[in-house]
C-alpha cells in the first residue's frame, strides 16, 4: 500500500488512530500517549508538526523533519491515522493535500505566506478591496513607476519581509531609487493616510480577535513590533467583515488581515500568517488555550 493510499483510507475510512482509545495493542510502546490515556475524556490527541502549538494540553508535536522516514514507525502511524495535521509546515503541506490528507492551516496559508506579489494578485482576482498596486520587474520597467504613482507612495520587499520590515515610506525621488537599486520585482502601493491600521485575526472561520494598531507619533508604520499601540475603542464592523469574508474567499484560515480604512471603505492590504499574539495578550486571552478550545470544539 502506497503512503498516498494509507493517507487517504484512514481519512476516508473513517479509522481512528490507536491514540485516541486507552486500549493500545500488547507491548506497544505507549509513552508518547501517556499524558492523554489519562485525560480520556479529551478529543484529542491531535497531531502537529510544527512547534506552534508545542504547549496545548491536547496536542502531540512531532517536529518538522526532513524525511518522512526520520519519524519513528509509530510517529509515522499517528501521522496517517490522525483526521488532521496541524501546522505541517510548506513542505508537508503540499504533500499532505496532494496525498488527500486534512492539515490545518490550509495548503493557501502556506502558498501565499510572506508573499505580497500572489496576495495582491489573489485580492484583485477575487474582487477584494485593496489599494492600487502595480508590480514593476528591471531598471527598464522602475521607470515607469512616477508617470503611474505620485509621490508619496509605499514600496514592499514583496517576498520573505514581515512584522513591518521591508515597508518604505516613499517621500522623494532618491527614496524612490535607493529602494529601486534593492529589489528586481518592485512592488509599489498608492499611500493611503492614516496613523493606525486595524488588525484583524481569523482562525478557523472566524475572527478571535479585532483591534487598532496604532502607529507611534511622527512614525510611519503601525507595527506593534516597531512600538505601535493598541486600541480595542471603536472597531468598525463593516472592517472587521471585509477582513473576514476576504480570509474565506482566499483559503486563510489562520492570518492577521491588516485593513486600512480609506476614504471610500475598508481596503485589505496584507494577510499576515506570521502573526504575533500582543494582541490577543492584551485583551487578557491565552493564545494557547484558546487554540485548544478551537481544536476541541471543532473549529479547526
Amino acid at each position: 500500500m502506497t503512503l498516498a493510499s494509507r493517507f487517504v483510507f484512514s481519512f476516508n475510512g473513517n479509522s481512528q488512530p490507536e491514540s485516541f482509545t486507552p486500549k493500545a495493542k500488547a507491548g506497544k510502546d505507549r509513552s508518547i500517549l501517556k499524558p492523554f490515556i489519562m485525560q480520556a475524556k479529551m478529543p484529542g490527541p491531535f497531531i502537529a508538526l510544527g512547534s506552534r502549538l508545542c504547549r496545548c494540553a491536547n496536542v502531540i508535536t512531532l517536529g518538522v523533519k526532513p524525511n518522512f522516514f526520520d519519524y519513528s514507525s509509530k510517529e509515522q502511524e499517528l501521522i496517517r491515522t490522525a483526521k488532521r495535521i496541524y501546522y505541517p509546515s510548506s513542505f508537508y503541506s503540499a504533500i499532505f493535500a496532494a496525498a488527500g490528507k486534512p492539515s490545518f492551516p490550509s495548503p493557501s496559508n502556506y502558498r501565499f505566506a510572506l508573499d505580497k506579489i500572489s496576495q495582491t494578485a489573489l485580492f484583485l482576482s477575487l474582487g477584494i478591496a485593496h489599494p492600487r498596486t502595480r508590480i514593476y520587474y528591471g531598471p527598464r520597467n522602475h521607470r515607469q513607476i512616477l508617470k503611474d504613482f505620485s509621490l508619496p507612495l509605499v514600496a514592499k520587499i514583496p517576498r520573505g519581509s514581515a512584522r513591518g520590515e521591508g515597508v518604505f515610506f516613499i517621500q522623494t525621488n532618491r527614496e524612490l531609487a535607493d529602494y529601486c537599486n534593492k529589489v528586481h520585482a518592485a512592488y509599489i502601493q498608492e499611500y493611503i493616510p492614516a496613523d493606525r491600521d486595524l488588525r484583524v485575526l481569523v482562525i478557523g472561520s472566524k475572527a478571535v480577535i479585532s483591534y487598532w494598531k496604532i502607529a507611534k507619533k511622527g512614525a510611519f508604520a503601525a507595527n506593534l513590533s516597531q512600538g505601535a499601540s493598541i486600541s480595542f475603542d471603536n472597531i468598525p464592523q463593516r472592517a472587521v467583515n471585509l477582513a473576514v469574508d476576504a480570509a474565506n474567499a482566499c483559503g486563510f484560515d489562520d492570518t492577521g488581515l491588516d485593513v486600512r480604512m480609506a476614504n471610500n471603505g475598508p481596503v485589505i492590504l496584507e494577510a499576515n500568517m506570521k502573526y504575533g499574539t500582543l494582541g490577543l495578550k492584551a485583551a487578557g486571552i491565552d493564545y494557547f488555550k484558546l487554540m485548544e478550545d478551537l481544536l476541541e470544539n471543532g473549529k479547526i
